[in-house]
């Protein structure tokens, strides 16, 4: 089975919050980091990881995701402040070693 991903990203102000799941977290928000592939990131510029949690499986990350996106912005701001209260971009803290700092 294979592991799932959920993260939310802000912009640099913090103003708009993305939700989204995925197998690889790296990639994903290296992606979002040069606005590729996403409509919604390249508009909105949702290119720092706020919050991410690991799942033994995509099914349960989606289900996660769901979950989460039904959630109105203060419930997303709390969960993100519970695991990362200074609103920092965690890129760094999931990068493997050797790859590319932003």
């Amino acid at each position: 089975m294979k592991a799932g991903y959920v993260c939310i990203l802000s912009n640099s102000k913090r103003t708009v919050l993305y939700t989204g799941v995925t197998s690889n977290l790296y990639k994903r928000v290296f992606d979002h980091k040069k606005g590729k592939g996403y409509t919604f990131s390249a508009k909105y510029k949702t290119h720092y990881l706020m919050y991410y949690e690991v799942h033994q499986s995509m099914y349960q990350a989606i289900t996660r995701e769901k979950q989460i996106k039904k959630w109105n912005r203060d419930w997303k701001i709390s969960l993100i402040e519970s695991f990362n209260p200074e609103m920092k971009d965690l890129w760094n803290d999931i990068l493997p070693s050797g790859r590319m700092h932003f």
